[in-house]
């Protein structure tokens, strides 16, 4: 089946740069983190949950993020995600390449051989 060229798959480590970013701002909730994306994002990205939580769990066990228990806005049980120290760290680590990794591509777009 052909592939709308108006969704695209994130390249890799992409969601957990998106996850750490935010979570920097304010901690939140699984769902919260799905809605925020899509909302800054102005509806062209959309993190499944199905992608989201398996990101949550491995970052949990790297120790970039630590988590809490916690009330949803509708009061039901829920677990509060905030990034950690390490976290920070290893994003800025990541928006650095990423930066490089942009550059090279819009150099790469741009190139016009005379």
């Amino acid at each position: 089946m052909a592939r709308s060229t108006d969704t695209r798959d994130l390249f890799p480590g992409a969601l957990e740069i998106m996850i750490l970013q935010s979570l920097r701002h304010k901690p939140m909730h699984g769902y919260a983190l799905v809605k925020h994306i899509k909302q800054v994002s102005n509806d062209l990205l959309q993190v499944e949950e199905g992608s989201l939580y398996p990101a949550l769990q491995r970052m949990l066990r790297e120790g970039l993020l630590e988590s809490k228990e916690g009330v949803s806005a509708k009061g039901r049980p829920t677990r509060i995600y905030r990034v950690t120290n390490a976290g920070i760290r290893h994003l800025e680590k990541e928006l650095s390449s990423f930066g490089k990794m942009f550059d090279g591509i819009t150099r790469v777009l741009a190139f016009n051989e005379a």
